[in-house]
């Protein structure tokens, strides 16, 4: 039996953050059990009695359960041996909680509700909403300028090595480039060069969802 359980689909940006993270820390011993957003399995009875909200990723790992990927990402870089993906200066660690924030609160809801869903899975959020999606658009050009005003001169967001808020952005903007906008945000000073290298990252290209 695995050390690590992991529920939730690789569909979900939040289910990719953490199999990044756990790329980057080359952690292998992990089952997973893909529970399916669209299919509406996390509001099943079984799902419910590990997240009371329904949501996806959850983890088990020695027999402690966790759920809520900024708490799952804080526990596993801090139990698994291997590459550290918090910041150790206090000011890339503020850096990188407000990168989590932002995307949680602002990048996520416009980038997947908004512009991806706008494109891609319309009937999932209940059809296309053009005063929605073109609000999304702003909002995501608003969210990408302050995430590399924040970056300052380093190649990753909290500085000048990988972090966690890099694993959050990536699979987010991911599903953006998959529509007609993928190029429109070029322009943001540094945004070009951050999303070119987070391609290029091993962890990103290793969890790509299965299409």
């Amino acid at each position: 039996m695995a050390e690590l359980k992991l529920y939730g689909f690789d569909g979900s940006t939040y289910v990719r953050t953490v199999k990044m993270l756990l790329a980057e820390k080359e952690f292998t011993a992990f089952d997973q059990d893909p529970v399916n957003v669209l299919k509406g399995e996390p509001h099943a009875p079984e799902h419910l009695q590990r997240h009371p909200f329904g949501k996806v990723p959850v983890i088990e790992y020695r027999g402690f359960r966790v759920y809520e990927t900024a708490a799952i990402a804080r526990y596993l870089n801090s139990m698994i041996t291997g590459r550290d993906l918090v910041p150790a200066e206090a000011e890339n660690v503020a850096r990188m909680d407000m990168a989590i924030g932002i995307i949680d609160s602002y990048g996520y809801p416009a980038m997947l509700g908004g512009v991806a869903a706008y494109h891609l899975f319309p009937d999932f959020v209940g059809g296309k909403d053009e005063a929605k999606h073109h609000e999304a658009l702003k909002t995501t050009r608003t969210v990408l300028t302050e995430l590399m005003r924040l970056r300052g001169k380093g190649p990753w967001i909290a500085g000048e090595d990988l972090s966690l808020a890099d694993l959050y952005l990536a699979p987010v903007f991911a599903y953006v480039a998959q529509t007609p906008h993928a190029d429109e945000f070029n322009d943001i000073p540094g945004f070009a060069d951050w999303w070119g290298a987070a391609q290029q990252l091993e962890s990103f290209r290793a969890t790509k969802p299965k299409s």
